[in-house]
């Protein structure tokens, strides 16, 4: 009986697998080649540099049908552009842009004519009909001594126009290869305005559609796109536009155009940060995150430095709460490593960049000194051991900048102790946020402190009182070390006290007057007798204790 109900289940299950089967045939059967054919465009065009994923048998097939189609007509674009500039001195000016045209007509009627057949070769001489209906525009005005439009702004409310037309028939067909193309567009359009707002606004709105192109299709390739291209634009701007047959050197007005530049930074940085939170930080993500960054505040850097100087603080320091304002959404929206780190590190520099443009040395180096404390703040909430580390390399190097450009160490320099100790207490305070498996880091700040303290009254206060500052910064370690019951300072406490025995015996004795002496004798002597005291003490409670835990219970 139970070998006959288990026949049953079996071919019950064997009868439903082969509906199944029979179900998945038919709907393979029903799958149109042309809806393929569409999904294989669609995926050449989300990364139109992208090679098709093929086997090795294919290759040649795959070179032949994509490759030399989009070599092709790009070579025939090319040649097109090269009809319409060139210089037609017994022609009616605005013939080549007629010629030019007719040829878009051919060229979109040609495109459609392909569209079932070559839907990718469609696809492409419609992009190529887009460029030369932009090139036949510009060339109305440009490119000829004798323009057909005398009016520059006619010209530009005509391209304007055209760029319109390419980004609606492109955002139609869905395609970033025909929307970056008509990005493109517009950004030449700002080149040739040669007027600095014009280049500025367009600057922003067309980043802004940048950014909602990648938002709305998720479009990361055009987003890089749209970050590469609108830095480039306002450094040739910045430069005096030689495209347009200007000498190159560095323009100054507007000042205003460094906050362009911030307001550019701010609405790439949002363009990650708005995405679908569910997509994680993948190398797209980065890439266009490091390209903002580096290619942002690079030219921000520049132009700030070049030609601002007397506001450079000023323009740094709005950078900095910008870049550290962006580090904080990122990490509050997404808890984001790669995306916060380099913002905050951005933030860090533009802030260090404004604090050594606003003070000279070496008072510039005691505020990077206390700048770290925002650092270790900050990296400690972000949970970047990286930071972490970098930070305190970074205040070894200002600690022995200092002492090279200071010349004289004066009391200022303690603030580079008391940083160290802070900067302890904040990591140990908030050590469970942090990822180092060690104390290593709180350690080499304590250690740093041990020895900048002493250091710092060596060369502060007067030679009869260096071995009773010694003896105040040991009081210090015990007190501290009593508060928080912390037996690291009780170990600073005892190191100092040994380094001022050492002090007091080697030189004291031969460098010190009489009286000073005597009483660094007298008082080094009573701290030890009393220190010994305290533990001799806290010994014998330890030997009662352990005494107490070992006898025989009655």
């Amino acid at each position: 009986m139970e070998n006959s109900a288990e026949d049953s289940k079996y071919l019950e299950l064997l009868k439903h697998y082969k509906s199944l089967e029979a179900r998945i045939s038919r709907l393979e059967a029903a799958l149109d080649t042309s809806q393929i054919r569409r999904e294989e465009t669609a995926r050449n065009e989300e990364n139109p540099f992208a090679i098709p994923t093929i086997s090795s048998d294919a290759l040649e097939l795959n070179i032949g049908q994509f490759w030399f189609a989009k070599a092709g007509i790009f070579v025939l674009v090319i040649g097109f552009i090269f009809l319409l500039t060139f210089p037609y001195r017994n022609l009616p000016s605005a013939i080549p842009s007629l010629i030019g045209y007719f040829l878009v007509v051919t060229i979109f009627l040609f495109s459609h004519s392909l569209r079932k057949s070559f839907t990718l070769i469609s696809h492409y001489f419609m992009g190529s009909g887009l460029v030369l209906l932009y090139f036949a525009t510009l060339r109305l005005y440009f490119f000829s001594s004798r323009p057909a439009i005398g009016s520059r702004s006619v010209e530009l409310i005509l391209l304007i126009s055209v760029v319109l037309i390419n980004l609606y028939i492109s955002v139609r067909r869905k395609s970033v290869y025909l929307t970056g193309m008509s990005l493109g567009a517009g950004y030449i359009t700002a080149i040739v305005s040669g007027q600095a707002y014009f280049i500025f606004f367009s600057l922003v709105v067309l980043s802004a559609l940048t950014v909602y192109f990648r938002l709305k299709y998720n479009w990361q390739y055009l987003l890089n796109f749209g970050i590469t291209a609108t830095y480039l634009t306002h450094f040739i701007w910045f430069i005096n536009n030689p495209f347009l047959g200007n000498k190159i050197h560095l323009l100054s007005s507007p000042q205003l155009n460094l906050l362009f530049l911030l307001l550019y930074f701010a609405i790439f940085a949002f363009g990650n940060l708005l995405r679908n939170i569910k997509t994680a930080e993948n190398s797209g993500v980065v890439t266009s995150t490091f390209l903002n960054c580096f290619a942002g505040y690079g030219l921000f850097l520049l132009i700030s430095v070049t030609r601002f100087q007397e506001h450079l603080d000023l323009y740094n320091f709005a950078a900095s709460l910008l870049f550290l304002s962006v580090s904080i959404f990122f990490w509050l929206r997404e808890k984001s490593r790669y995306s916060t780190f380099f913002y905050a590190i951005l933030g860090y520099t533009a802030l260090s960049v404004a604090i050594i443009a606003r003070f000279h040395e070496p008072e510039s180096l005691i505020w990077l000194c206390w700048q770290s404390l925002i650092v270790i703040s900050t990296a400690i909430w972000f949970r970047s051991k990286f930071i972490i580390v970098a930070n305190f390399a970074i205040y070894l190097l200002i600690f022995f900048a200092y002492l090279i450009f200071a010349g004289k160490v004066g009391a200022v320099s303690l603030s580079f102790g008391i940083v160290a100790l802070l900067s302890a207490r904040i990591m140990n305070w908030q050590k469970h946020r942090l990822e180092l498996q060690t104390e290593m880091m709180r350690n080499a700040y304590l250690i740093a402190a041990f020895f900048i303290f002493p250091y710092s009254f060596y060369h502060t206060v007067p030679e009869s009182y260096i071995s009773l500052s010694w003896m105040g910064v040991a009081v210090f370690y015990y007190i501290v070390s009593l508060i928080l019951n912390n037996k690291k300072y009780r170990w600073m406490a005892l190191l100092t006290l040994l380094l001022t025995v050492f002090y007091v015996f080697i030189i004291g004795i031969a460098k010190l007057e009489p009286v000073y002496r005597i009483v660094s004798f007298i008082v080094l002597g009573i701290m030890l007798l009393g220190i010994s005291l305290i533990y001799t003490r806290k010994r014998a409670k330890v030997v009662s204790r352990e005494t107490k835990e070992n006898l025989p219970e009655n």
